[in-house]
Formats: C-alpha cells, structure tokens, sequence
C-alpha cells in the first residue's frame, strides 16, 4: 500500500496539517507525520528527502511558514511528488512569503503548491496521485467528490424550499 509523509517545519504547523492527515486516513492511505525543519534539522530533512521513496512513500506532503524552504529542498532531494502547503505564521508577512516561497520554484524542482492553510487539499490532490494507479483509492476519491456535488445540491434544495 501506497504511503503519505506529511510533514511539516514546527509543531506549530500541526494544526494546519491535520487536515491533510484526516483526509487522508479518510481514503485508508496509511499516512507518516514528521516533523523536519529546512533551517533547524537540515540533516534529518536530507535523509528524509533523500530516502522516502525507499520506505513506500509516495507522495510527500511539506508544509512551512515563513520563508517556506521545506517544501523546495526537499522537492530538490527526492524522485517523489511534493506538494507544497504554505502556512501562515506568527513570523510570516500574511502568509504572502510562505505562498510565494513554495510556489516560485526553479525550472527543474516541482512542488505543487495549494492555498495558504489548504492542507485539505493537499491531503486529497496526494489521494487523486495515489488514485491514478491505485483503483481503490480512485473509487474512494471519487465517491468523496459525488459527496461533495450532494452536499451542494441539497443545501440549494435548503435555500430554495
């Protein structure tokens, strides 16, 4: 079975990417949370890059504030997808540094990047990669978005009774 790392720069960050974790374990893809700091834990954040893909991770899931290094180096050190969460900080500049620190990266080192705080989507965009080879996974995201389009018609239903 296909992994998740979601990982993240402090404790801090936990709160935002819990979301990703819920989500995920909503699809029953087996998920691994860490903590791994780009300025403070640079060794562990390169072991970490550079053997994920060794351990069934598939997809890695960074999120940072402020500065936002986590999501680039780490996309820099591994074959994996990653996908960038920015998180808005006590430090951060309206969240606008960490947006633009994950979302501009060079040619060459990818990191898909969501909204500020949206590790909900990064959880499900993570599901949808799994799902592309994974049949039980894509069923899973695709009875989440059926979900999503009732929910919707039954709260127009609501307004228009």
């Amino acid at each position: 079975m296909s992994k998740v790392a979601v990982i993240m720069g402090s404790t801090s960050d936990l709160p935002v990417m819990q979301e990703a974790v819920d989500i995920l374990k909503g699809f029953d893809i087996e998920v691994e949370v860490d903590i791994v700091s780009a300025h403070r834990t640079p060794e562990k954040m390169f072991e970490f890059g550079k053997k994920a893909h060794e351990r069934g991770i598939a997809v890695i899931i960074a999120g940072a504030g402020g500065a936002a290094h986590l999501p680039g180096m780490v996309a820099s050190l591994s074959p994996l997808p990653v996908i960038g969460v920015p998180v808005k900080s006590s430090n951060s500049i309206d969240g606008w540094d960490s947006v633009l620190s994950i979302l501009q990266m060079p040619g060459g080192v990818p990191v898909a990047t969501v909204a500020l705080n949206g590790a909900k989507n990064a959880g499900i965009l993570a599901a949808q990669i799994i799902g592309s080879s994974d049949k039980c996974v894509l069923d899973k995201v695709i009875a989440y978005k059926e979900g999503l389009k009732v929910k919707v018609i039954e709260g127009a239903k609501s307004i228009n009774s």
